[in-house]
């Protein structure tokens, strides 16, 4: 039995099915990916290729949890 820690502010359900966390990891990633397009569009120059970059970064992770998610639980039809 997995024990949480009370330390911790925030906690990970210790029983949460694979699919739960690929789908809650895919929904985090699309919403950085979102926030961080909306930034992008107040900044110029270097402050704004930093925050692209990180966004593509982000859309990789959106690719690769979308993947998994693919494997792990897919929808039929």
């Amino acid at each position: 039995m997995l024990k949480l820690d009370s330390s911790a502010l925030f906690n990970v359900a210790p029983n949460a099915s694979n699919e739960t966390l690929i789908t809650n990891s895919y929904e985090t990633f699309t919403s950085v990916s979102t926030l961080l397009l909306d930034l992008s569009e107040d900044l110029n120059g270097k402050h704004r290729d930093i925050v692209l970059a990180i966004h593509q970064l982000s859309e990789l992770g959106v690719l690769l949890t979308a993947r998994l998610l693919d494997h792990e639980a897919p929808c039929p039809g």
